[in-house]
């Protein structure tokens, strides 16, 4: 937990410098050369991963790797089998992916189909992730719409639009080094904790799109007036951007609690070759988080021609968006809290397959018998 808190830390600090300095860049000096720094940027990094691939590169022992192609391999092994036992009324199976093991007919090892097992029972928790990010994308989409038709001058400056991110990103910044603080504790002093920071943050994203619903009514009582933004000219709410802060400090709070401990539970519960299926498994649901918040911005545009995204702030009900929005995700919240007691790693390893968990056991009774043997105390039927 410590590894991925500090990662998403060390990601965000670098976010918070790019947003600010690329941002102004392109709003303030050039907006050419604002595209030309990031794609230079990308390419000095790729070279530099191409010069150190050899220091990257992960080999896990032989016998443990598992390939993506296994993985659909065990699922459609299954279904097939499954399928064809189904018309004959065969026995069932603990697991429809059983039907792919060797002895029930299937052409994979225990060993691959647990594992497989395993990185199924992740899905539902992939799956509440989906809305999830679609509300975190709303920073770039429905947020930053209401921050240009907010006043963006702060001391006769005009602040970058991007650089309202920075306000999400400063809570996951101080709120990473306390949660290190708190999770040290709280594992030093119990045994088996669930921690309740996943569906916290789902919370927290909710009340954020809430928040924001209530800036936008808040927003169309101030006047007009006109601002230039990328050498245009535009009405916006004379209403400062600052006021919509709250909404983007709850989402860097979901942020700080919501990601590391997906990164945590999606690497942790699963087999050891199964470790890096298992986060772009993470990383593809993320993405279609994505998509499906760029699918409902374009539904609700066209469905309320304009009405609840409009091309005009000032004219349209941005507001119920934001709204209809926080109740699908107050529903994904609360369909995590029902699910949310089948992911706790704090109690241990669960991810393992049975020939690793014989191997643990067969370690632990070799540890105990070396202690009976070297202890002068018991007499020979007591260590019997």
């Amino acid at each position: 937990l410590s590894f991925f808190n500090w990662f998403h830390w060390l990601v965000n600090l670098n976010s918070a410098v790019v947003f600010v300095s690329i941002s102004y860049i392109q709003q303030s000096v050039a907006k050419n050369l604002g595209f030309l720094i990031p794609f230079v940027s990308g390419l000095m990094a790729m070279i530099t991963i191409h010069m150190v691939r050899g220091e990257m590169i992960y080999k896990p022992k032989t016998g443990k790797r598992h390939s993506l192609l296994t993985t659909f391999g065990v699922i459609f092994s299954a279904l097939r089998t499954g399928c064809a036992r189904h018309r004959y009324l065969c026995p069932a199976v603990p697991s429809w992916l059983d039907h792919a093991k060797e002895n029930h007919g299937g052409h994979y090892s225990e060993t691959q189909v647990e594992g497989t097992k395993s990185l199924a029972r992740l899905f539902p928790l992939f799956t509440f992730q989906i809305l999830y990010r679609t509300c975190v994308m709303q920073i770039p989409s429905g947020y930053y719409l209401q921050t240009m038709n907010s006043n963006l001058h702060f001391g006769g400056f005009v602040l970058p639009v991007a650089a309202m991110n920075v306000i999400s990103i400063v809570p996951l910044l101080i709120l990473v080094p306390i949660l290190e603080c708190i999770n040290s504790w709280l594992f030093s002093s119990k045994d088996s904790a669930h921690s309740p920071t996943i569906y916290i943050g789902h919370l927290s994203a909710a009340l954020s799109v809430v928040a924001a619903g209530f800036s936008e009514i808040h927003r169309k009582h101030f006047p007009q007036l006109e601002q230039t933004l990328s050498e245009e000219l535009l009405l916006v709410s004379s209403m400062p951007c600052f006021h919509l802060a709250p909404q983007y400090i709850l989402l860097g709070v979901a942020e700080a609690l919501v990601t590391p401990s997906c990164s945590l539970l999606s690497f942790w519960l699963v087999p050891e070759g199964m470790r890096g299926i298992s986060m772009h498994f993470l990383a593809l649901f993320n993405g279609a988080g994505c998509f499906m918040g760029a699918l409902i911005v374009q539904t609700a545009h066209a469905g309320t021609q304009g009405s609840w995204f409009p091309h005009l702030l000032h004219e349209g009900k941005l507001e119920r968006f934001f709204f209809f929005l926080a109740s699908l995700m107050l529903v994904n919240t609360l369909g995590f809290w029902a699910i949310a007691h089948r992911y706790d790693c704090t109690n241990g390893f669960r991810g393992s397959l049975p020939g690793e968990r014989l191997l643990k056991h067969e370690k632990a009774i070799k540890h105990y018998n070396s202690v009976l043997e070297s202890s002068p105390i018991l007499s020979p039927l007591e260590k019997t």
